[in-house]
């Protein structure tokens, strides 16, 4: 059997011979029949060199697209005549019975219909990208089936690892029996089990979880790039299983987008995790829910509306173990903008869910202002004018255009402030200013916030980013087009003679006026005589993006 390594040397080396055969054989039938096993081998090579099962182009109901299929027929008639001759002279069976109400298998054929209905499966999850699935109506109407498309030899993603994992244990804690199934039943399909098997009870190692399968299946047995890559995922904790996630809506946010997609939502995580839903309301906060979950056994808090929601679930979660997941829905949604990059706000509900069900986390910083957990940024000045500006009934009738046309208004107006600022317990001075950002993190549309291109959510280290104050509108201007193309290529040119744009970190932050402070944090209003800032580094757990 060939390695991991060794793999896609076999199909590249398989193409060039016949591409070679294609050219110099003298007869059109069979330059036409080389040809065709050319591009089917050099498309399976591919797939190797770049890791893409999706080449395969699998959906969700395991089939392959007829034009797919056409361009791999010479490959899948060549795996198909070793897998049957493998499988008739393998000495273990086709299905076979691994731990209660789990199962491990080769790729399944109509003729394993009786037994399948014998062992009463009630879900499959098909490891392989290469195969079409058996069609599950000849079982049962109802069976749920679950492909992760990975290819033979290779190690999946730890969003695939997670994703099987879970999937496994909501299928099981439903009281279904389960097949695991690859091509021959020996690998990938090992893999996934014994990831799911050793995560379930935490005093098992790798090693045990194997033998206890090899002693049961002779024949099942990972590469060692296999064995390696899942045993550093659940050395890293990376790969978990997740029993109760919690669902915290609110669902008037982003104009009620809430009841548009509720159904999907609900269907998609409850295939991965034993969800329960909560709403928000005048007398239920999302923290006061938050807590109830918490108290509960949560292992995922979702906050499901704008970043207010965000705000109130994330506030209970820090210095937690919890995860915090979030499906944005707000008409801003800036800290998903910033965590997921910017497809969050082409496809925000389709991509939050992928990412809950990956399970990749990371831990971030967050900040205390005055008691009041900040997430992003402070703001005063056009900050808070801008957010003042665009209330509930405009950001319902502009969306987001409430806010630039609040941010001109302010830019308009021209107001300064005087403010003492003392960084991380120094000597204090007096700063002349328009606006001052201090940012947690930021996405560059917050362009107030980018006075060295975006803040890094996870430095240990707060942003301050100030405008000086001017006599002028268009010199306000000048410095937020600046301040815009540092947010666009990351930074901006430091300590320029002519500019009003100043910029320093710290990790305490301590403000006082002479009158009284309005500014915004995170999107909320607030006022105090004084404002006191500060970080606390990696202390909340959020899903994000693997990678």
């Amino acid at each position: 059997m060939p390695t991991q390594i060794h793999i896609k040397y076999y199909y590249t080396l398989g193409t060039f011979i016949a591409l070679c055969l294609c050219i110099t054989l003298p007869y059109v039938v069979l330059q036409v029949a080389f040809g065709w096993v050319a591009l089917s081998l050099g498309l399976v090579s591919s797939a190797y060199w770049f890791n893409s099962a999706g080449i395969f182009r699998k959906s969700q109901d395991g089939s392959i697209p007829w034009y797919i299929s056409w361009s791999f027929i010479p490959f899948l008639m060549g795996s198909q005549a070793y897998n049957a001759w493998a499988r008739k002279h393998d000495k273990v069976p086709a299905i076979q019975q691994i731990d209660k109400q789990l199962y491990l298998a080769c790729r399944l054929f109509p003729n394993d219909v009786e037994q399948l209905k014998r062992e009463k499966i009630g879900a499959i999850l098909d490891v392989t990208a290469e195969f079409d699935a058996l069609e599950w109506t000849l079982v049962d109407e109802n069976i749920e089936y679950l492909n992760i498309p990975v290819l033979d030899h290779n190690v999946p993603t730890i969003a695939q690892v997670n994703q099987a994992v879970n999937w496994l244990h909501n299928q099981v804690r439903k009281g279904n029996n389960v097949v695991v199934h690859c091509a021959l039943g020996r690998g990938r399909s090992v893999l996934m089990l014994a990831a799911y098997l050793v995560c379930r009870d935490k005093q098992r190692q790798f090693s045990d979880v194997l033998k206890s399968i090899n002693d049961i299946r002779q024949t099942a047995k990972l590469n060692k790039w296999q064995l390696a890559g899942v045993e550093k995922m659940h050395q890293q904790q990376q790969i978990n299983i997740h029993k109760q996630a919690w669902l915290i809506v609110n669902p008037v946010s982003g104009g009620g987008k809430w009841h548009d997609e509720a159904d999907h939502i609900k269907q998609t995580l409850s295939r991965y995790f034993q969800l329960k839903v909560l709403y928000t309301a005048k007398d239920k906060s999302a923290a006061q829910l938050a807590e109830q979950a918490k108290e509960k056994g949560a292992d995922i808090i979702i906050a499901c509306g704008g970043d207010g929601t965000v705000n109130e679930v994330a506030s209970v979660l820090v210095d937690s173990d919890i995860y915090l997941g979030i499906i944005p829905m707000g008409t801003t949604n800036a800290l998903s903008h910033t965590l997921f990059g910017v497809n969050s706000k082409m496809m925000p509900v389709s991509q939050a869910l992928e990412i809950l069900i990956q399970g990749h986390h990371q831990r971030i910083d967050t900040a205390v202002c005055n008691d009041s957990i900040m997430l992003l940024l402070v703001g005063l000045g056009f900050e808070h004018k801008m957010i003042q500006k665009a209330d509930r009934e405009t950001k319902n009738d502009m969306g987001q255009l409430a806010y630039l046309t609040g941010l001109w208004e302010a830019i308009d107006e021209n107001q300064s402030w005087s403010i003492r600022m003392q960084l991380d317990d120094g000597e204090t001075h007096t700063i002349d200013t328009t606006s001052l950002v201090i940012a947690n993190a930021a996405p560059f549309s917050s362009v107030l916030a980018q006075g060295n291109g975006e803040p890094i959510i996870n430095d240990g280290l707060l942003d301050i980013t100030w405008i000086e104050a001017s006599e002028t509108s268009p010199q306000q201007l000048l410095s937020m087009t600046e301040l815009l193309f540092a947010g666009l290529t990351g930074s901006r040119e430091q300590n320029a003679a002519n500019s009003a744009i100043h910029h320093q970190q710290a990790k305490k932050i301590y403000l006082t006026t002479d009158a009284q402070f309005k500014y915004v944090i995170d999107g909320e209003l607030f006022e105090a005589e004084d404002m006191l800032i500060e970080v606390k580094p990696k202390s909340l757990s959020v899903m994000i993006p693997q990678g």
